[in-house]
């Protein structure tokens, strides 16, 4: 295994990363949606109260929880951008690409393919 090629590390565990991205891959749809669920109905509970303040509160909460869902749902995007501008992320960026392409597109050819290469 030569770590920083393209048949390093994550070529070799693209399997497991593929697996991780199954799973990131649901979550960032799952956790955002229930979120927001949740921050709609506890806005539906105040509306229906007819209490100024517990609606305001509710549309605060709501507020907080779209935040919290979109930055959920672009966290992928974060860490890959951050990782793009480290220094010396040149000499592993090949490995690199692989198991961010499992991460973030588990459907991926290239994943798919070193996933089936064992």
């Amino acid at each position: 295994m030569q770590i920083g090629t393209a048949k390093g590390f994550c070529y070799t565990t693209a399997a497991i990363f593929q697996f991780i991205g199954y799973i990131v891959l649901v979550l960032k749809i799952i956790v955002p949606a229930i979120l927001i669920v949740i921050g709609v109905v506890a806005l539906g509970k105040a509306v229906i109260a007819d209490d100024d303040k517990e609606i305001k509160t509710a549309v605060n909460s709501l507020i907080k929880k779209f935040i919290t869902a979109v930055f959920i749902f672009f966290i992928p995007t974060i860490v890959s951008a951050l990782f793009s501008v480290v220094n010396g992320f040149s000499d592993v960026e090949a490995d690199y690409n692989i198991c961010v392409k499992c991460i973030t597109s588990p459907n991926n050819s290239t994943c798919t393919n070193a996933a089936k290469a064992k």
